[in-house]
């Protein structure tokens, strides 16, 4: 079966890696998300983002280093793998019996509220990017709690607005994950495109802010966008504590809850690997296929498993790239 997952933050762990002398490579590491275990995976394609932390870094500086560092990383294992600009790069890979990779950013304040840094980076090969990070930027409003309390009502500021009018003549897909509760209806008002929460479960099941509304849910699939299943153990049950575990069970009742609200072509994978801190029953990109198992046993067909791990993020990129 193949694979398609939306989100990791495997570059800027391997970034840091560097930072501290060691030999992490995209072709072997001790991370979740590697050549090799993409291989053992069958994955067909990985979104890489390029996250920063704008409250610790300079914002662009760092997307820029992660960024460049993908590109080296891909010139380093091309035949395993190529950068895809478009959809036809896609199925060109696949010809070649190779692996695709997509670049995501995830903070736009590495724009700076500029549109021209923002075509610049979509000249660097970025094809999705989140409006937000935790913080509030020039942008927009995460869903996170600000000065004690939650963001709920406060969206996308004037700069947002500009930003998702080009996103769509580029060709970059807007990730609502992160985004506040009131940004999403901003995206869902002011855009025409499908558009995807790349890293988001369903909080009719677990009541996470990260998480979206069965409101969200069906708007979102009415619009042909998908939602990738976050692997993070906090996003997945609402019990979760620090020693939690994600369980395989738990990403399996989102699915449900999902197909049942927005129907199977809303859902995709979203792993978030490399980005979360807990134990995750799916060890690692290698294990993928384990999922699917168990998906199987849970009573889905092999094709709703199908479009669930590839076929419906493969449609958006088809209409969106």
């Amino acid at each position: 079966m193949k694979v398609i997952d939306m989100h990791c933050d495997t570059m800027k762990e391997i970034l840091d890696c560097k930072r501290l002398d060691s030999h992490a490579s995209l072709r072997s590491n001790n991370l979740h998300v590697d050549i090799e275990k993409m291989k053992k995976g069958d994955y067909m394609l990985q979104v890489f983002a390029a996250y920063t932390n704008m409250k610790t870094e300079q914002s662009m500086a760092e997307c820029l280093k992660i960024i460049d560092l993908l590109h080296n990383e891909i010139e380093a294992n091309k035949d395993d793998i190529g950068l895809v600009l478009s959809y036809e790069d896609i199925l060109k890979n696949l010809e070649q019996n190779k692996m695709s990779a997509l670049l995501s950013i995830e903070e736009g304040a590495c724009c700076q509220g500029d549109l021209g840094i923002l075509r610049n980076f979509y000249r660097l090969g970025v094809r999705m990017m989140t409006l937000t990070w935790n913080y509030e930027n020039e942008l927009g409003f995460p869903n996170e709690i600000i000065n004690g309390e939650l963001v709920v009502d406060k969206g996308l500021k004037p700069k947002g607005f500009e930003f998702i009018e080009e996103m769509e003549q580029l060709g970059i897909i807007i990730d609502v994950s992160h985004l506040s509760d009131a940004g999403f209806y901003d995206i869902l008002k002011n855009t025409k495109k499908p558009f995807v929460a790349s890293h988001s479960n369903a909080r009719g099941l677990c009541n996470h802010r990260r998480n979206l509304t069965d409101d969200m849910i069906r708007k979102l699939a009415d619009r042909g966008g998908v939602i990738g299943i976050n692997f993070y153990s906090y996003f997945l049950d609402k019990n979760a504590t620090s020693n939690s575990d994600a369980k395989i069970d738990d990403m399996i009742a989102h699915m449900k809850y999902i197909k049942n609200i927005g129907g199977i072509e809303c859902i995709g994978l979203g792993s978030d690997f490399d980005g979360i801190d807990c134990r995750v029953e799916v060890e690692d990109a290698s294990k993928m296929q384990i999922l699917a198992k168990k998906m199987k046993k849970e009573g889905f067909s092999e094709n709703e498993i199908e479009h669930i791990f590839y076929k419906n993020i493969l449609n958006l990129f088809k209409e969106v790239l």
